[in-house]
């Protein structure tokens, strides 16, 4: 299936893809905040640049897209049908990207958790997750 748009269009749409910022990236912000934690956007001096860093919990959390990131068995997770090389490797590059800033944040002395886009559907689920994992490593609570 050849893509529905011209060239020009389509590198429009695709610039328009935004790293940061993005629609569940701020509904984690919200959460997070709104349950009292106080945090860090995109540090630079840390692998990856997570989107939000607890200094006083050492600990991170990367809201990934799960069609960018490839969430394991998720339906948004689908795959481009035209350039299918192109998109593979693609893709590939960005799981092990993430693997490996993953692995620099914990030989850092940071826990890293992952939320991905569709479970930001859950927003009480969501809080839940966070409200367990930064207890975690807090004992003031």
């Amino acid at each position: 299936m050849t893509d529905i748009f011209k060239p020009g269009k389509r590198s429009e749409i695709m610039s328009r893809v935004r790293g940061r910022d993005t629609k569940p990236e701020m509904i984690v912000r919200r959460i997070a905040h709104g349950l009292g934690f106080r945090f860090r956007l995109h540090r630079r001096d840390l692998p990856g640049s997570p989107d939000l860093v607890f200094p006083r919990h050492r600990a991170v959390i990367m809201v990934h897209g799960c069609f960018w990131h490839r969430h394991p068995g998720c339906k948004y997770a689908s795959s481009p049908k035209t350039r299918v090389r192109f998109w593979e490797d693609k893709f590939e590059g960005n799981v092990v990207r993430d693997r490996r800033n993953e692995e620099a944040l914990h030989e850092l002395g940071w826990r890293v958790m992952v939320i991905w886009e569709c479970e930001t559907r859950d927003r009480e689920a969501v809080a839940e997750r966070i409200i367990e994992y930064l207890r975690e490593g807090d004992t003031s609570f």
